[in-house]
């Protein structure tokens, strides 16, 4: 076994890192598309959905001369509900990391889990390294591209039950890209913690390069249904949270 690393805070992301991989692309995904029409259908004029469709239609037009354009927003044509929900389908096909998209699918998936139909997955092992991390007063917060709310609801609603209690913070991409320095910098002024003392855990490098340049320590979290990691990658590797425990 590794020895433990000394962090005043801990930062972690969530798909396939604390979740397998396969709990966001087979079961949330699929969930939200499956949804987002009816979804839509009764909330879509009251907040806070206009303006997360408002948001989408500005994403919308800046999307417009790129080289993989969206479907046309035609508000004439159909249903008024088609252009976005296209357009919302057009993001989630590649997967892309839209502020106003998470928005919307935390909110999609807090209505499955009100319904009991999603229970968040999470690996064995992190109750009990969330645990020991309380008990030793190392607060622990959640960076991920889906949004606050989504993050909130993956805990709460967990296979291990309520595991809100041990989570002290959460960010999203409203911070700034996770592949950003800045972003990190940011989580640590809101945290408190000088970044030399945050340890960061992720299953992507080139957010482990930006933490990293940001100055906190970071590792590479090594879980079942990732992608094998980069040879020569540089980071300390983790297969379990237990090898983290301090």
């Amino acid at each position: 076994m590794t020895s433990p690393v000394r962090a005043g805070a801990i930062l972690l992301d969530i798909e396939g890192t604390t979740t397998p991989i396969a709990f966001v692309t087979e079961v949330l995904f699929p969930y939200a598309r499956t949804h987002v029409r009816e979804h839509l259908e009764h909330r879509a004029s009251r907040p806070p959905y206009a303006e997360i469709i408002t948001a989408l239609r500005a994403e919308h037009r800046l999307e417009q001369q790129s080289a993989d354009p969206p479907p046309a927003w035609d508000d004439a044509a159909g249903s008024w509900l088609d252009a976005p929900v296209r357009y919302v389908e057009w993001l989630m096909d590649r997967d892309r990391k839209s502020t106003p998209l998470k928005s919307l699918q935390g909110r999609i998936w807090e209505e499955g889990y009100r319904r009991g139909e999603i229970i968040g997955e999470v690996f064995e092992d992190v109750p009990r390294a969330l645990a020991a991390w309380q008990r030793q007063g190392v607060p622990v917060s959640i960076f991920s591209s889906g949004s606050v709310l989504a993050q909130q609801l993956l805990f709460r609603h967990s296979s291990a039950g309520d595991l809100s209690g041990f989570i002290s913070g959460h960010f999203d991409t409203t911070v700034g890209p996770k592949v950003a320095a800045d972003s990190y910098r940011r989580i640590a002024a809101a945290v408190g913690t000088p970044p030399e003392s945050i340890l960061f855990v992720s299953d992507v490098t080139r957010e482990l390069d930006a933490a990293r340049a940001a100055g906190l320590q970071a590792c590479l979290a090594v879980r079942p249904g990732n992608s094998p990691p980069p040879p020569g990658h540089g980071y300390r590797e983790s297969r379990s949270f237990d090898d983290l425990i301090q």
